[in-house]
């Protein structure tokens, strides 16, 4: 098994407050999502931020041009994960727990359920999944509906 060093930065203490498990649980799907996606690495290295809508507004902005809080972004450190290194890292997760939030009650999710599948999703793009097309989309979804489900949530697409 591959070895995934997961740093993470709890930016918003509310994670903490409505997630107690948040920090273990977010190391345990890491693990997961990246032993999943076989990548031709010995180790790895990924940062998760657990923000606020204001904090990842800003990076909305700065990056996106969209100056709007978003549920997850992410910032790939390579631009090809699948070539073969000894040590890769894999780039910065942020996760805005304000808007998961309201998400997770719009949609009738647990909290929990909803960061897991942000985290699964933002992890997938630092490895080279996109869905700016119909085809990368569906490759995307189906990978991300298999790893939930083997870790006991539901489709998020459903």
């Amino acid at each position: 098994m591959a070895s995934l060093s997961v740093d993470i930065d709890v930016k918003e203490p509310l994670w903490e407050k409505e997630l107690p498990t948040v920090q273990r649980d977010i190391t345990t799907v890491s693990q997961i999502v990246y032993n999943a996606c076989d990548l031709p690495t010995r180790s790895a290295e990924i940062s998760i931020v657990l923000a606020d809508d204001i904090f990842i507004q800003d990076l909305n902005q700065r990056y996106r041009g969209k100056d709007k809080p978003t549920n997850v972004l992410s910032f790939p450190a390579t631009d090809d994960p699948q070539e073969a290194t000894e040590h890769m890292i894999l780039g910065d997760v942020i996760i805005s727990y304000q808007t998961l939030q309201r998400e997770s009650e719009e949609q009738s999710k647990t909290m929990e359920a909803h960061m897991v599948h942000m985290l699964v999703h933002g992890i997938l793009h630092l490895i080279g999944y996109d869905h700016q097309d119909s085809q990368e989309a569906e490759k995307m979804e189906a990978l991300e509906v298999g790893l939930l489900k083997e870790m006991g949530y539901a489709n998020p697409y459903q």
